[in-house]
């Protein structure tokens, strides 16, 4: 879709928290545009729609400068061997590129809005009213660590409750939304 440069004050929450910022900003666009459509956050940068990946957002930071990069399926998705992908057209939501980057363009200003005059705790309780719920089954992939959603710390970090019910943080790493066990199986 495109990317947006934010020049980082030192007043600004920690830059960190940008991949939440731009989540929200996206959600917001998508909400906006397409009202009803099940999407849902999937931290630390992803959009779901149906459980699929339709969106991603990529972060770099160069000195007090970083480049937010969001890429929206809005009518082709690449077929991934690891997860499944969604376009907005696909789900009953064609929306025209032109439309979605200006709707884009007005939510990412408004949450960085936000995020500066509010600070992280606004963006973190917007995020988590477009997240997956409280409970889903993950997994930190790199680690191959298994545990619950148990929503963001303070700072922004992932919340995973372990089975035995011992919470850990998880400040960066790739997420996957595990299918619930059935029983009997």
């Amino acid at each position: 879709m495109g990317s947006t440069v934010v020049h980082l004050t030192a007043a600004d929450p920690s830059a960190a928290t940008l991949a939440l910022v731009a989540g929200v900003a996206l959600a917001k666009a998508v909400a906006a545009l397409a009202p009803g459509l099940d999407a849902q956050l999937k931290w630390p940068n992803d959009l779901l729609v149906g459980g699929a990946k339709c969106a991603g957002i990529l972060m770099e930071r160069t000195g007090n400068a970083v480049v937010i990069g969001m890429g929206v399926n809005l009518v082709a998705a690449p077929e991934l061997p690891d997860r499944p992908t969604a376009t907005l057209a696909a789900n009953g939501a064609a929306i025209d590129r032109d439309r979605f980057a200006e709707a884009l363009a007005i939510a990412m200003i408004d949450a960085l809005w936000t995020w500066r005059q509010e600070g992280i705790g606004s963006i973190i309780r917007a995020w988590l009213s477009q997240a997956h719920p409280a409970g889903t089954p993950l997994r930190v992939s790199e680690q191959g660590i298994d545990g619950f959603f148990d929503g963001l710390a303070p700072d922004g970090a992932l919340r995973l409750r372990r089975e035995g019910g011992e919470t850990m943080l998880v400040h960066a790493g790739d997420v996957e939304l595990r299918r619930p066990v059935e029983e009997g199986n």
